[in-house]
């Protein structure tokens, strides 16, 4: 990992500090990420006008599938996010989901087991789509060879093309996901940048296979949806009080779900990315977003998630064996991954 500069500084609010690309610090040592998170609590307020905002968004969701199978879709993981929105969508307000799942080859045996467990017990339909796992091998080989950071990034494409494409087929107008930047944290898009043009000149340069099978919205197709057939993102937690720890206490007791260890850890190669990739090669550490996000959300305090961050961090016996598991998996040598990661 590479050293701190001598200038380092970190934000006095939370734990956004100069390793985190476009920061800037204002006389009193607040970062524009803290602005920025309270710019978005304005914009979303919780609370009473929370709940209505919410309430509001529910009866259309409802009315909009009145006469379909479905009224809304559900992108589900295993994680805690998407199988706490589940129980919320059936249970606490009487929607009509179908959830779909993306196996990309990297789902952990845990994850898949909690994915059966909530549509099993809340009796919801579900629907895998399944990627070859030859392309995604070759893809995510590609995005390593171009030394991109967020090399897990055609996954999270995948899954919303995958959402947009199921929804249409099914006429469903609203995707329900599970994102909250109050317990996630918005990450630098110098991080996490992804676009069509962007993934064909990727893969064309840097892989064997021109395959255009892996499921990939380009800019046209998410206008289409969008805007001409209406499908609509929503994310039920910029309204609702939602804490992980309560959410993953009523998942335990509610349906047996089991958790998986860390933030993310649901996927062995997001795990990977996290844990591995980008520190070693990048000096990025994504949960200083996800830290600072909840110390001003009040979740955790500033000293103990300063604490949580060192403490957190993988040993390298971990490490060693996640990576040879990855390599493995990939079907990519010690001595090409090294010259990569050099």
């Amino acid at each position: 990992m590479k050293e701190l500069k001598k200038d380092y500084k970190i934000c006095s609010r939370g734990v956004w500090d100069t390793t985190v690309p476009g920061i800037s610090f204002d006389d009193h040592g607040v970062s524009n990420y803290a602005v920025m998170f309270d710019k978005l609590c304005e914009a979303y307020p919780r609370g009473e006008k929370g709940k209505r905002d919410w309430a509001s968004i529910v009866n259309k969701i409802k009315e909009k599938g009145r006469k379909k199978r479905y009224d809304c879709i559900i992108g589900v993981s295993g994680g805690t996010d998407s199988s706490y929105l589940l129980h919320l969508a059936k249970n606490e307000y009487g929607l009509r989901p179908l959830a779909v799942n993306l196996d990309n080859g990297w789902s952990s045996e845990i994850a898949v087991n909690n994915i059966k467990k909530m549509t099993s017990t809340l009796d919801i339909d579900l629907e895998t789509h399944v990627i070859d796992y030859d392309e995604v091998k070759a893809i995510i080989k590609a995005y390593m060879r171009a030394s991109l950071p967020w090399i897990d990034g055609p996954t999270d494409r995948a899954i919303g093309t995958v959402l947009y494409r199921i929804a249409n087929k099914e006429g469903i107008k609203f995707i329900l996901t599970g994102n909250d930047f109050r317990s996630e944290g918005k990450q630098p898009v110098e991080w996490t940048y992804n676009d069509y043009k962007l993934h064909k000149y990727v893969v064309n340069k840097y892989s064997d296979t021109h395959n255009l099978a892996f499921p990939f919205l380009s800019n046209s197709e998410l206008f289409y949806y969008s805007f001409l057939k209406s499908i609509k993102i929503v994310r039920p937690f910029y309204f609702l009080e939602y804490n992980k720890l309560k959410a993953q206490e009523l998942l335990v007791s509610n349906y047996n779900w089991v958790y998986y260890g860390g933030h993310h850890h649901e996927n062995i190669f997001t795990k990977f990315v996290i844990n591995y990739w980008l520190p070693k090669k990048f000096n990025i550490n994504k949960k200083i977003i996800t830290y600072s996000a909840q110390i001003l959300n009040n979740v955790i305090s500033r000293e103990e998630a300063l604490k949580t961050i060192k403490s957190e961090a993988l040993d390298n016996a971990e490490l060693d064996l996640l990576s040879i598991y990855v390599l493995k998996k990939l079907n990519l040598s010690k001595d090409e991954f090294d010259e990569i990661l050099n």
